[in-house]
């Protein structure tokens, strides 16, 4: 910018006072001849055309230097304005991507300069779960079973990492877990073992520091003969032909501790288990400890976070349901998750007839049960002392073929909504807008049902080629996982408590969290790979709407707000995964920080659990900061896609108890 102005002074003229005076001067002294400057040219002596020249010369100079000076310093001003600009835009577009940053990591809202460990929760959270506490909602007014609803209006004062119990050990290796549990583990007292009333909770004995569920063993086979008594009230020779049947996924509600699915398991079935939240001897709790699928939802006032037609059959025995209550509105809400063709098996004293008639209450509510199954275009098949089995119609012709007067209504298309997110229970039978109203006869069988045919893939709005494209993908990502975790699990683990360790990692993990689930990938290349595994789907209501496919093929899973807690009890998971989820929730209005999902995952992950992050560098480069507050191990490793993306392995750290 100074080049101008050099080269302006460097002919060796030098000049002061005002320019201006300089011209008046100059232009009195032309006029002293003629008055006139043209005479110069004509007249004059040589000494007054050298001082002619002279004077042109020195005013061409001032004219050039003026000339110079107004250039270079416009020339400057517009260059600093624009870069100015520039620099200015630049620094404001860091600025809000430091602001970004720093909410999502929960800077701004701790106050916190640097990044800080988060401290440990004190000692009455190691069993806490938001959203559920009977308790408090009660003091909120809250009756009438809806206490034990989920309202999740409040949040813990600060995020802090929950510890396990003080004697917490490392669950045993599946299959050994699913029959026995440490004590320790799970909150629950020896009277409450010892006075556990239902069917499947009676299951279980207490051996010093372990639970053990002997549900095959000669002295407690009843949930054998009793599922065993299920499939020949439906017609079935015995539980093992439940598949060919059109059964797979079932959803046990008030399941005790998990063997009735326990014993389906090993007939490839899936069952679901939901209970109310507890806050001791939780059977939700112990379930998921046991490595069987398990979540808290309550039957009181809301609709479950599943989509219509989702299971081939509900099951509850003794789970302490009024079925009779809310005006019928529970068994809508069960019609509505149930597939057509689908069976519902009540277990309970109120429907042996022989009791009902020496008891009126019961009778009353066992016929009002009896009619309203009717409306509902159910069809008793068969009742066994205290087992019912209804099948629910696959014809929707049906609904308008029954008695008018007490016939529940269809619901119109706009209150029939697909895959509702807790919203209060409906009065009308929901489903039969939908266009996935197929009977569980017409589906294909398992396992053939994972691999969705081109027809059912078109409801979806998806290619065969596309879909299968995904498969294979997610096939090569789940034998990369399993390459980059069998050397860190079995480096840091050779042994564990158990048998002895089979080939590397096959029982390692059992409890999946897929937070961000899509098709239910994983799920079908973990299985694929032979993984003895279940993978609870999750499907977040801030994007697109995946849950009904991944229902149809075979899986569970559940609708979910990340800015919310999970239904669940601390440590839960042996290992949970997301990819894409980071991205998706940095685009949604910002209820929550990225503090808040990660202080959450490790509410959910077990003591040397495993986190895998898959997502933008940028994003993964955040998250690694965000595990260093959260006490984890974590590595970064190259995807080697020509995206701009990175995986992020993490491993939670065994901490004993703390406290005084």
């Amino acid at each position: 910018m100074s080049r101008p102005l050099h080269r302006g002074v460097s002919s060796g003229e030098r000049f002061s006072g005002d320019i201006h005076d300089f011209w008046d001067r100059s232009q009195l002294k032309e006029r002293t001849d003629n008055g006139f400057v043209s005479d110069l040219f004509n007249t004059g002596t040589l000494r007054s055309r050298h001082n002619f020249t002279l004077l042109f010369l020195k005013f061409s100079l001032v004219v050039i230097i003026i000339l110079a000076l107004s250039g270079s310093f416009w020339w400057t001003i517009s260059i600093t304005t624009l870069s100015r600009g520039r620099i200015f835009r630049g620094e404001r577009r860091l600025q809000e991507q430091l602001v970004s940053d720093l909410w999502d990591i929960g800077e701004i809202s701790l106050g916190s300069a640097t990044l800080k460990e988060l401290e440990f929760c004190p000692q009455e959270s190691e069993n806490y779960v938001p959203c559920f506490n009977a308790t408090e909602n009660l003091a909120l007014g809250f009756s009438k079973g809806e206490e034990h609803d989920r309202h999740c209006g409040k949040k813990l004062s600060k995020n802090c990492l929950v510890l396990a119990p003080a004697n917490y050990k490392i669950p045993l290796r599946w299959p050994t877990g699913k029959d026995v549990i440490w004590v320790a583990n799970v909150k629950i007292t020896a009277q409450q073992v010892l006075s556990s009333g239902s069917l499947t909770k009676r299951m279980m004995m207490l051996e010093e520091e372990q639970i053990s569920f002997r549900s095959a063993s000669l002295m407690f086979d009843g949930v054998e003969d009793y599922s065993h008594q299920i499939a020949e009230m439906i017609g079935l020779r015995n539980e093992s032909n439940f598949l060919q049947a059109g059964v797979r996924t079932i959803l046990d509600i008030g399941c005790g501790y998990g063997s009735f699915g326990a014993h389906l398991f090993s007939k490839q079935l899936l069952t679901m288990c939901i209970a109310n939240y507890e806050a001791s001897g939780s059977q939700v709790q112990l379930t998921l400890e046991r490595g069987l699928p398990a979540m808290i939802g309550s039957f009181a006032s809301k609709q479950l976070p599943y989509p219509s037609l989702s299971f081939d059959m509900v099951h509850c025995a003794r789970c302490e349901i009024d079925w009779d209550g809310k005006e019928g509105n529970l068994l809508i809400e069960a019609d509505r998750i149930l597939r057509p063709g689908g069976y519902f098996v009540w277990t309970s004293p109120v429907t042996n007839s022989q009791g009902s008639h020496r008891n009126k209450e019961n009778q009353n509510r066992r016929n009002f049960v009896r009619n309203f199954a009717e409306s509902l275009c159910w069809d008793m098949l068969s009742q066994q002392d205290e087992t019912v089995v209804w099948k629910k119609t696959s014809k929707k012709s049906c609904y308008g073929s029954r008695k008018s007067g007490f016939a529940t209504p269809v619901c119109s298309k706009g209150r029939d909504v697909e895959s509702p997110y807790y919203r209060p229970l409906q009065s009308c039978i929901g489903g039969t807008q939908s266009c996935r109203w197929i009977s569980i006869e017409q589906r294909p069988t398992w396992p053939s049902r994972a691999k969705l045919n081109s027809n059912e893939l078109a409801l979806y709005g998806l290619h065969s080629e596309d879909f299968a494209e995904d498969t294979q993908n997610w096939i090569s990502a789940v034998r990369n996982y399993w390459s980059l975790l069998s050397p860190l699990i079995f480096s840091d683990h050779p042994k564990r408590p158990g048998d002895e360790d089979p080939p590397p990692p096959y029982n390692m993990l059992r409890n999946v969290l897929d937070m961000n689930a899509h098709f239910g990938g994983l799920n079908s290349a973990l299985l694929e790979g032979g993984k003895s595994v279940w993978v609870m789907n999750v499907v977040p209501t801030s994007g697109p709407n995946s849950l009904p496919l991944i229902f149809d093929r075979g899986f569970v899973g559940v609708l979910h707000d990340w800015c919310e807690a999970f239904p669940t009890y601390p440590r839960t998971y042996d290992l949970v995964h997301a990819e894409g989820l980071l991205s998706l929730q940095i685009g949604q209005q910002r209820r929550c920080t990225m503090l808040d999902l990660f202080s959450e995952i490790d509410r959910l992950l077990r003591p040397e659990g495993w986190v895998i992050l898959h997502d933008t560098s940028s994003l993964i480069e955040t998250a690694r900061a965000l595990s260093a507050m959260m006490k984890w191990e974590a590595r970064v490793v190259e995807t080697g896609s020509t995206h701009d993306e990175k995986l992020l392995i993490c491993q939670k750290p065994f901490f004993k108890k703390q406290l005084n």
